[in-house]
């Protein structure tokens, strides 16, 4: 038991799995401050006080449960991972007894790629939940409306819209901000220091990924760097020759494709192996998949490649030494077994971590006020090292960050901290930058 310590059409499908881009910047993007490089952002303002009423109201909480919301987007798949890793986390913790001795059932649906149903999903959750829990949706902008006008409902989840993750109702593991982490970028350029002066990046022609590389290239400046090659691309793009055969014949030595899918990715690296161009390769979350590999050509193209992520290596990698790695795997394949899972998974597996760590400290008769209360207080948290540190409670996202490297077909990581260590593996060097 955990105690208080503890019908689509093929045209919308394909858009879908191009906006999944978009959905890989969290926690890069985008509220706009004006802070320099390094320096602590504006912050949200102090939490509005909690009303009685909130105090009172156990929706959702009977004496042997507790029903969380999830409202994802499953169609096509799209990011069914949120409902797998809420749902596997609630198993985890419903083996060890619950918390406080009521079971986690969690209430998911799909909200079908649309705003309406969203929206209503959410009033429902409201209506008979105690919290969301782990949702993740493109379409999140339209449930804001109904957080908004329920503020004592908390929203532990990774919103994408910005102002849905800016409700100080919402509590996210990887919040959104309009910056970069430095670290990765710093790293880069000490290695390879005659490189960053013909930098390429390959982006999502699509509004929100345009500004997240925004303040990517804000952050590439500050040290230094010159992007001398950007392409966008579209959500259909399947072919990349002309945009390797422009950034080969322009002198591209070093090319960032961090927020860039494995589907793009894989075809972008078939692309420069197909054309003999061999610059320095640096992936971003996105391109960390089970899939990279095989979609790229096969270790003989891959090997080499570069991946720079604010997650460990979750898809077992890391699992012999990072504990909490081997558990969430292992609890995704009880409620979903053969299921692969994704960011999105992590991301629902996470949040509900940290809802249960609030719901733990809010004692043995939770309500929404005392569960509120607890989230308020929360202002670091790691995952158990599945993720750099990150304090949801003030929407701070995280300055730390790994290095991997595909070596012989596999990611490796790359003279990282040592995973038992007080970063657990995380390097933690440079500040977050916040862009302008």
């Amino acid at each position: 038991m955990i105690g208080p310590e503890s019908g689509r059409s093929v045209a919308r499908r394909a858009r879908a799995g191009g906006l999944v881009a978009l959905a890989l910047a969290v926690g890069v993007g985008a509220s706009l401050v004006s802070s320099p490089a390094g320096a602590v952002p504006e912050t949200f303002g102090s939490f509005p006080a909690i009303p009685a009423s909130a105090f009172k109201n156990h929706t959702g909480v009977t004496a042997k449960s507790v029903t969380i919301g999830n409202i994802s987007t499953q169609s096509s798949g799209l990011f069914t991972g949120a409902k797998v890793g809420t749902e596997a986390y609630a198993a985890y913790v419903n083996s060890l007894g619950g918390v406080h001795g009521r079971k986690l059932v969690v209430d998911a649906a799909n909200d079908v790629f649309q705003g309406a149903p969203n929206k209503n999903e959410t009033q429902s959750a409201v209506d008979s939940d105690l919290a969301l829990v782990g949702s993740f949706s493109l379409e999140d902008s339209f449930g804001e409306t109904v957080l908004a006008a329920n503020p004592d409902f908390a929203n532990v989840s990774v919103a994408l819209s910005q102002s849905a993750n800016d409700l100080r109702n919402t509590f996210s593991v990887s919040p959104v901000r309009f910056g970069w982490q430095l670290g990765g970028l710093t790293y880069f350029k000490k290695l390879y220091p005659s490189d960053i002066d013909k930098t390429g990046a390959i982006v999502s022609s699509e509004p929100s990924a345009q500004t997240t590389w925004a303040a990517e290239k804000q952050a590439m400046a500050s040290l230094g760097y010159k992007v001398i090659q950007q392409p966008t691309y579209n959500v259909l793009s399947t072919d990349f020759t002309q945009t390797v055969v422009s950034m080969k014949e322009a002198g591209v030595r070093i090319l960032f494709l961090e927020q860039l899918p494995q589907n793009y990715a894989g075809a972008v690296i078939k692309d420069l192996h197909q054309q003999n161009f061999h610059p320095v390769v640096v992936l971003g979350t996105g391109g960390y998949s089970e899939a990279f590999v095989p979609s790229s050509g096969g270790p003989s193209a891959a090997d080499g490649i570069w991946l720079l992520q604010d997650t460990a290596l979750y898809l077992g990698e890391d699992a012999s030494a990072l504990p909490a790695d081997k558990t969430f795997l292992h609890w995704v394949q009880v409620v979903s077994p053969g299921f692969k899972a994704d960011l999105y998974t992590l991301y629902g597996w996470l949040s509900g971590q940290l809802f249960s760590q609030a719901l733990a400290a809010a004692g043995p008769d939770p309500s929404r006020g005392s569960l509120l209360r607890q989230l308020r207080k929360i202002t670091t948290f790691t995952g158990g090292g599945l993720v750099g540190d990150v304090n949801p409670a003030d929407k701070v996202p995280s300055n730390c960050y790994i290095i991997a490297r595909v070596a012989d077909g596999t990611f490796t990581r790359y003279q990282d901290p040592p995973i038992d260590g007080p970063t657990h593996g995380f390097r933690c060097d440079e500040p977050y930058f916040y862009a302008k």
